[in-house]
């Protein structure tokens, strides 16, 4: 294990030059404090965790100290927000400080959330609050515990540095990791602003670094698009299947890895209704739950439109096509998975829909139901989570099918119990447990924000002591309004 000194930076990025970024320097924030560290995302940089108490840390991600070899860039991009362009966005709060690379050959992104004012702030200040920076930590750690792809987080630094949102809040920094923060807008910037050398120049850096195995294609740009599409309708469907809703799927907010990426007003399903809409600024719920798959195609349909003078259009079109049949299958696998089913058969659709339609009738709490459902052999578990619903007889009727389906299933009702609670979390990031993190973490009591993460970071064990996790929320817990400055 390495400590913060050792770490190796190579500046890929940073060496494409003024046309992708500019040079900015963080502005420190006024005595930075620890609130929370990854210890998973510490092992990514090959760290050893005990950096994270050092004095080094906190001052290294809080804008007061910087490595030698570290080049801090402010991407420029664009983006489609809410569906409308907005010709010049960029990074206006957060820096690209360097890249790192790992004794395993790994390339990781340090971007710190919150440095400061960049030109691309426009009005903004630059800074990010304690309570967005929570959040984007503790969904960014709970997400690929989940087996979600994201991008990762760090750590998050506090600081006694005001700054007014509504109210007066206080600063902090979030230090966030990917193998690259390049997304749709990079793309649509210099599509839309006429550069075809930069963009040019841009594709053959994504390709290179991230893509390289498109290079044996007969067309390499057209096969890295496809493999795009690919990797987004897998992300897609796990957004789905796990009731997850980002809230600002602007095009400016998606990575081309496709990781979930960019943290606003998210929210997990606690009812199931597939209208939900967690973000209180989306007037016309573009980015409802139900939304999110059809948004995420148009969105690659803003992506092939910028790639148009390297790849034919028909060409685009067709892999384009691909994204909806992909993205089926790979949610019907996973919430077969979830019912604990092995064996694929052409009635596993209709049975999920007439569920999901018995849920939203219900308000079923979403995550409770298929962990409940695992927990006994099936006809016990159909009898306990049977009394959340409202349509009993239509409930009862389901049950009977489901039964039916699972005496096909090879295998006994331990070994069901056992693969359902391996892809049915017990512990999810619920709104209301955020807040509540939040609200002590504003007080200058940390604790909760890191217990909620080290449980989050084990969402399908049962956990000693940590029942109060597990519960519905209470109501005002499922109406918390969410912005995206939160």
């Amino acid at each position: 294990m390495k400590s913060l000194d050792e770490l190796l930076f190579d500046n890929r990025f940073a060496r494409l030059g003024d046309a992708f970024s500019t040079h900015v320097l963080p502005e420190p924030i006024a005595e930075p404090r620890l609130v929370v560290a990854s210890e998973a995302a510490l092992a990514l940089l090959d760290l050893d965790p005990r950096e994270a108490q050092s004095p080094l840390f906190a001052e290294l991600f809080s804008g007061h100290k910087l490595w030698a070899e570290a080049e801090p860039r402010a991407m420029v991009y664009s983006g489609h927000q809410f569906g409308h362009y907005n010709p010049r966005l960029g990074d206006g709060r957060g820096l690209l400080l360097g890249e790192v690379y790992t004794d395993a050959g790994e390339h990781w992104d340090l971007h710190l959330k919150g440095a400061g004012q960049t030109p691309y702030s426009r009005m903004g200040d630059g800074r990010a609050v304690l309570r967005s920076s929570i959040r984007e930590f503790l969904a960014s750690e709970a997400l690929p515990a989940l087996g979600i792809p994201s991008s990762r987080a760090l750590c998050v630094i506090g600081s006694s540095t005001p700054v007014w949102r509504e109210t007066q809040e206080h600063a902090a920094m979030l230090l966030r990791l990917a193998p690259s923060h390049i997304r749709y807008g990079h793309f649509e910037y210099f599509y839309y602003t006429r550069q075809p050398e930069q963009q040019r120049l841009l594709i053959e850096h994504v390709l290179n670094l991230h893509f390289a195995e498109c290079r044996e294609a007969a067309e390499p740009y057209l096969a890295m698009f496809r493999s795009i599409v690919e990797r987004n309708a897998e992300l897609t469907a796990r957004w789905q299947a796990y009731g997850f809703c980002h809230g600002v799927m602007n095009t400016d907010n998606l990575s081309i890895l496709g990781i979930t990426f960019d943290f606003g007003p998210y929210a997990f399903l606690d009812d199931f209704d597939a209208n939900f809409v967690c973000n209180h600024s989306d007037n016309q719920g573009r980015y409802s739950y139900s939304n999110q798959v059809p948004i995420a195609h148009w969105n690659l349909s803003a992506l092939a439109q910028a790639l148009t003078p390297f790849i034919s259009v028909a060409a685009l079109q067709e892999a384009l096509g691909l994204f909806l049949p992909l993205y089926e299958a790979h949610y019907l696998d996973l919430m077969r998975r979830r019912l604990g089913l092995t064996v694929a058969e052409d009635a596993d659709k209709a049975l999920l829909e007439r569920l999901l339609q018995l849920m939203q009738r219900g308000a079923v709490d979403y995550t409770l139901f298929f962990r409940h459902l695992g927990d006994q052999p099936a006809e016990a578990a159909l009898r306990v989570v049977r009394e959340d619903f409202v349509d009993l007889a239509g409930f009862d009727r389901w049950g009977e099918d489901y039964l039916a389906r699972l005496a096909r299933e090879p295998g006994n009702a331990e070994g069901r119990r056992a693969r359902m609670h391996a892809v049915n979390p017990l512990y999810i990031l619920r709104n209301y447990l955020a807040q509540r993190a939040i609200e002590a973490a504003e007080g200058g009591d940390y604790a909760e924000v890191r217990r909620l993460h080290k449980v989050l970071t084990r969402p399908f064990d049962e956990q000693p002591g940590m029942q109060a996790y597990a519960e519905r929320p209470p109501e005002w817990g499922k109406h918390l309004e969410i912005s995206c400055s939160s």
